[in-house]
């Protein structure tokens, strides 16, 4: 389990990919990230989502994709599909609105400004 620190640690790691990415990459990490703190998620999505995200990023294939160039593509897009049907059968609107407003905090030139006249 993951202590205050470790989480704190993870948000500005998020921050910065964030900013190095933008808002329409970044906004499906932190709805993942919510899903996976949030206490009514059953444990055994948890674990199905960490799966297919760590399979995705680690560096272990079971179809090679320099054997099959592109066949060797299709299980990281199967497990990134898997893990996005995983995470939005478990979004709410104040997950929603969280990762709203942290992404207009960490970029405010995305933000929508009214017009003064």
């Amino acid at each position: 389990m993951m202590n205050g620190m470790d989480l704190k640690n993870l948000m500005f790691y998020i921050g910065e990919y964030t900013k190095k990415v933008g808002r329409v990459a970044a906004r499906p990490v932190l709805l993942t990230y919510f899903v996976m703190i949030d206490s009514k998620t059953p444990v055994s999505d948890k674990l199905a989502l960490a799966t297919a995200i760590a399979y995705v990023v680690l560096p272990i294939d079971l179809i090679s994709a320099k054997r099959f160039p592109i066949i060797g593509w299709l299980d990281e897009v199967m497990s990134l599909s898997v893990a996005y049907s995983k995470v939005q059968s478990y979004v709410t609107r104040e997950m929603e609105c969280k990762a709203d407003e942290l992404l207009d905090k960490w970029l405010p030139e995305y933000t929508n400004y009214e017009m003064v006249e």
